[in-house]
């Protein structure tokens, strides 16, 4: 299998390759040449652990990695999670959930980032070289990315967070790691800010590659590749149902556009339920056709606070047909004007999805209802995708909700949704009264270059 850019300036990558590049070095993102059908092979997979399961995906995706040696790799990836099956299925009343927080870090980023970790290390040792890791988080990537590479030999990693506009538990999770290979930059602004600064850095190609940048964000293929897995797992959790419908609460559209390759290499999905809070830029283009980016409205659930989503180019490849011209103008038209169309009649809209919002109001509603309904207490990111998939879904289709982290995780939205319930998780609790470390700065790129130079490996 080997790798493209969305945009045409790249192919012929292989996966190791793609891996360390992140970010194409013509501004696109990276997208394999083609996507396997796994139909007839679903049969076959059905007494597979989660650990083989993926073993067997990835292997669909990756052929500079013995199978051997994958699965060892997959097998360390996993060691640290709190359930035995992984991302265990549990039904809520008339739907189910997936649960994606039982990684070190209680996020759903966990099951790609501890992947990715080990995936860097591994390529490192082989070709004996050294990684500066840059990152930008609303709040889950960057701890999860930290925890996947904290202490580990040629790597340095750098996390751009909007200051003040992560929840404590998420900023505690970050700074309060001091492993020499560690730096949190506080930046002031928004997390679109901060991650369209990163991607400003990475377009200078002459400093990616004097300090050899890699990236940890959605826009590394690896991480899209591990979040394929769970959605062949679920299936096979729910009893293999003719069809189902998935509800995914997302910002940046990595964890639903995994979903969408996992539909189209022979997943039975019927609907992709894509679920906004107030930032609903990609709900309006799945309703109108318009990807118009708007002020970013800081909400309940502060991870999918986004104006701006970084994987939205790699569907629109496949929209567009294939054409990297197309996307390289699409994606020019939205940088200058804050907006773009793409014609659904002409272009054949994809009906298997379905978009909407929720507003705070809703998702603590939600929260509250869940709770004192099911005696079941979910996080305000996982609520969004609940009160959604509960519009769009399809009578007699199961509904399985994604759920991305644990309610432990925002204990001011949990309190002010079902008041005087405090969720606890032990994992948190020893985070309290740690020392931390960051460093602050205005979100400009020369200020962020000069911090990478002083510290980065070099």
């Amino acid at each position: 299998m080997k790798y493209r850019s969305s945009r045409g300036g790249v192919s012929g990558l292989g996966f190791r390759d793609a891996v360390k590049m992140g970010l194409a070095t013509d501004g696109g993102l990276l997208i394999p040449h083609e996507i396997p059908d796994v139909s007839d092979k679903l049969a076959s997979w059905t007494a597979l652990t989660f650990q083989e399961l993926a073993t067997n995906i990835m292997a669909e995706y990756i052929d500079d990695i013995p199978v051997q040696e994958l699965a060892l790799l997959v097998d360390k990836s996993y060691v640290r999670f709190d359930h035995e099956k992984i991302t265990p299925v549990v039904r809520v009343g008339d739907f189910h959930v997936l649960e994606l927080f039982h990684g070190p870090t209680l996020a759903f980023k966990d099951i790609a980032l501890q992947f990715l970790g080990n995936v860097f290390e591994y390529i490192l040792e082989k070709e004996q070289g050294h990684l500066n890791i840059l990152g930008a988080t609303s709040g889950d990537t960057g701890s999860a990315a930290i925890e996947a590479l904290r202490g580990k030999s040629n790597i340095n990693i750098f996390i751009l967070f909007p200051e003040g506009k992560t929840s404590p538990v998420q900023e505690a999770q970050m700074t309060t790691v001091l492993d020499a290979n560690v730096f949190n930059i506080a930046l002031e602004g928004s997390f679109d800010d901060c991650q369209s600064l990163m991607k400003t850095i990475f377009s200078d190609l002459s400093f990616k590659q004097e300090y050899e940048l890699g990236a940890v964000n959605s826009v590394n293929w690896a991480r899209v590749l591990a979040q394929i897995v769970y959605y062949f797992f679920a299936w096979y959790e729910l009893g293999k149902p003719e069809t189902f419908d998935v509800s995914v609460p997302t910002g940046n559209f990595g964890n639903i556009f995994a979903g969408y390759l996992a539909k189209r290499m022979g997943l039975p999905i019927n609907k992709l339920i894509l679920a906004t809070n107030r930032n609903d830029i990609l709900a309006g283009f799945f309703k109108t056709g318009v990807y118009q980016r708007g002020e970013v409205c800081f909400s309940e659930s502060p991870a999918m606070d986004i104006q701006v989503s970084s994987n939205f180019e790699r569907y629109l490849y496949y929209k567009l047909g294939g054409s990297g011209v197309k996307v390289s103008e699409f994606m020019a038209g939205f940088m200058q004007n804050g907006m773009a169309r793409l014609d659904f009649n002409t272009r054949g809209f994809d009906e298997s999805f379905q978009a909407g919002s929720a507003d705070d109001a809703e998702t603590l509603a939600t929260i509250r209802d869940i709770f004192e309904q099911e005696d079941y207490l979910v996080d305000p990111h996982t609520a969004v995708g609940i009160s959604v998939g509960n519009r769009f879904r399809t009578a007699e289709i199961p509904l399985l909700c994604l759920s991305t982290a644990h309610p432990a995780k925002f204990e001011d939205a949990i309190s002010r949704a079902v008041p005087g319930l405090v969720p606890h998780h032990e994992r948190l609790e020893a985070l309290k009264g740690l020392p931390t470390r960051m460093e602050k700065m205005g979100a400009e790129v020369n200020l962020v270059q000069a911090f990478i130079r002083q510290h980065g490996l070099h």
